[in-house]
């Protein structure tokens, strides 16, 4: 039985790591594998949610091990994190003698790349995007100093290394892939297109069809409702977002924005105050992930805007095959991603080509259109593209070919 060693700087019991971790591995042990997963957990959430992740893991068959994230002091707080989970990662190893060390994200790279050194294990690099620009394109790396000119430095040479040294690479984005293929590399590793699958039978409008089906048509009790889903700030372009539901509000005097997100809700009022919106208009509220597609299922549409970066080729957001799976179609911009291949191919909704007033206004005119398209269509293209059973086969086909 193939044993495979799974390492994530991102904790289980953060949001991402139940999105977007746990249900390939539920996936890839239930066809067999043999997973030991090793996290880094954010004590807070950790004490609020370990029971829940215990026994997802223990269902699973899944032997779950962490460490806990260090804060402060910045720089010297990751490389602690890097000690402590080589160090576990080691211990591990010595107790199981795993055939795959399977590595997300660049920090894990490096315990992964270095077990393959040392140990000779298979190493996976699931880059889940270009790490090093995305710290500068987000402004929490400002490389005029000269510390994080040179992590940037150390980092964009560790990737490609990691590329370089890794049996297989998994992009996020085809975008990515193709960019990855223009750089001068010594010998590039086999890359995977495999983008932010999700749970399609948990995020399935079908499921909530009473609420759906009576959702109405823009009256007073069913105002149509437009929503946004996730984390504010960094790359999440909020005042775009809002500025284009003021302009809405004037075709669609009714409307309410619903932003479900984990952030200070005082972020989104204040964007709102720039733009003229009265606060009744606007709800904010923050979920569990299972109570989310309840939530969207009382949304008509939803939005989201992405800075058009550099980094931004290699990113997959999860949010995109949730909406989707519930049958939302999808108001988001150029430059991002797949989503110019994606919008073009199948049924998601409207892509802007940027943000001036003469673009949302088009936008605005748009909407009835929008509002017709059927469900099972949008969906369609969650379950083609997202689907988590496609995702957890691709993976699987990975294992199957590096245990050979």
């Amino acid at each position: 039985m193939t044993q495979i060693l799974y390492i994530s700087y991102d904790g289980m019991t953060d949001t991402l790591g139940q999105a977007q971790v746990l249900p390939y591995l539920v996936g890839l042990s239930k066809k067999g594998y043999k997973i030991t997963l090793l996290s880094t957990e954010k004590v807070e959430n950790f004490a609020q949610r370990q029971h829940i992740i215990q026994k997802i893991v223990d269902d699973a068959g899944i032997d779950w091990h962490y460490v806990n994230y260090t804060k402060n002091p910045p720089v010297v707080s990751t490389l602690l994190d890097i000690r402590k989970l080589r160090n576990k990662a080691y211990k591990l190893h010595h107790e199981k003698k795993f055939d795959i060390v399977h590595c997300r994200s660049y920090i894990s790279a490096i315990i992964g790349e270095g077990m393959k050194k040392k140990f000779g294990t298979k190493f996976i690099f699931d880059m889940r995007g270009f790490w090093a620009d995305e710290r500068v394109d987000g402004g929490l790396w400002n490389i005029k100093n000269f510390i994080f000119k040179n992590i940037y430095q150390y980092f964009k040479r560790k990737e490609k290394n990691f590329l370089e040294n890794a049996d297989y690479t998994v992009s996020l984005t085809q975008n990515a892939k193709n960019e990855i293929q223009t750089w001068e590399l010594k010998n590039l590793s086999p890359i995977e297109v495999i983008p932010c699958c999700v749970d399609t039978d948990l995020f399935n409008y079908e499921n909530y069809k009473e609420i759906t089906e009576n959702l109405g048509e823009n009256t007073n009790q069913n105002p149509l409702t437009i929503s946004y889903l996730g984390s504010l700030g960094t790359w999440y372009m909020l005042d775009e977002m809002v500025l284009l539901f003021s302009k809405i509000l004037q075709y669609k005097p009714l409307a309410k924005f619903l932003v479900i997100t984990p952030d200070n809700p005082e972020l989104v009022l204040e964007s709102a105050k720039k733009y003229n919106i009265p606060p009744q208009k606007i709800e904010i509220t923050r979920a569990e992930r299972k109570e989310v597609p309840n939530l969207l299922a009382k949304t008509h549409l939803s939005i989201f805007f992405v800075k058009p970066t550099y980094s931004k080729k290699a990113s997959s957001p999860t949010k995109m095959g949730e909406l989707l799976g519930m049958g939302l179609p999808i108001i988001a911009n150029t430059n991002m991603g797949d989503n110019d291949f994606l919008f073009e191919n199948y049924p998601c909704g409207l892509l802007l080509k940027d943000f001036s007033e003469k673009t949302m206004q088009e936008v605005c005119l748009q909407i009835n259109n929008l509002l017709e398209m059927p469900k099972n269509e949008l969906r369609n293209t969650a379950l083609a593209y997202f689907s988590l059973e496609k995702g957890v086969e691709k993976y699987a086909g990975i294992y199957e070919k590096l245990s050979k």
